[in-house]
């Protein structure tokens, strides 16, 4: 290993311990991921603003990418709340902008750092459309709530029109052949009412509570 492969080491397990530091006691706190290309005002934007501002004022932080669209509009309706608001902002090769609603700002230069973070301090998913990074969250959700890698929590798709052909596409080609089990559907939610989906959220936790169990915290810590 040359001197700057070793030094890139050092650099990820730096964003490893920062993000770590800072985020150690958000808890609860949801996730929400969507396109950076939706447009201020638009469906998308309101339902994410929306969802995320009920999120805060039930006392969950709300983590997103800190970036435009869809993240913004999550982060800002957490901000207009009473809980945090949290962005863990990517630098790509065209730089993408931090909104301003963020009570706590993390920047990554890795992206597997990043979805480290949002896993590692979730207790829920919420998926609004997006592209391939949106997608790239989703799945990796799900396979590491199907592999048990961290612990089963919602995984809550928002606006059905955008999500039914997918479904319908797991049903119809990944079980009709076997790639995963019919129940691993089940997965996954689709809410379209933000009230819907904090009810949902409160409804799963309800006779276990938000904290991780002692094998949880186990599985997290190996995450």
């Amino acid at each position: 290993m040359d001197a700057r492969e070793a030094w890139r080491v050092f650099g990820i397990m730096a964003e490893f311990v920062e993000a770590t530091e800072r985020l150690a006691n958000i808890r609860p706190a949801v996730s929400v991921f969507g396109s950076a290309r939706v447009a201020p005002g638009s469906h998308y934007y309101r339902l994410a603003e929306e969802v995320s501002r009920l999120l805060s004022d039930a006392g969950f932080a709300v983590i997103s990418g800190g970036g435009p669209g869809v993240m913004e509009a999550s982060n800002k309706g957490a901000f207009a709340g009473p809980s945090p608001a949290i962005g863990l902002n990517i630098d790509l090769p065209r730089e993408q902008q931090a909104n301003q609603f963020q009570d706590i700002s993390l920047r990554f230069k890795h992206f597997f750092t990043r979805k480290v973070m949002f896993a590692k301090f979730a207790t829920a998913y919420i998926v609004l459309p997006g592209g391939f990074g949106t997608l790239d969250e989703l799945f990796e959700a799900l396979t590491l709530v199907q592999t048990g890698k961290t612990r089963k929590m919602p995984i809550i798709l928002m606006h059905a029109p955008y999500w039914q052909g997918l479904i319908d596409w797991f049903r119809s080609h990944l079980v009709a052949e076997g790639m995963i089990d019919a129940l691993d559907v089940d997965l996954l939610q689709v809410i379209d009412e933000p009230q819907g989906v904090v009810e949902a959220i409160f409804h799963y936790y309800e006779k276990r509570g938000f904290a991780p169990s002692p094998q949880e915290r186990e599985v997290l810590l190996n995450l």
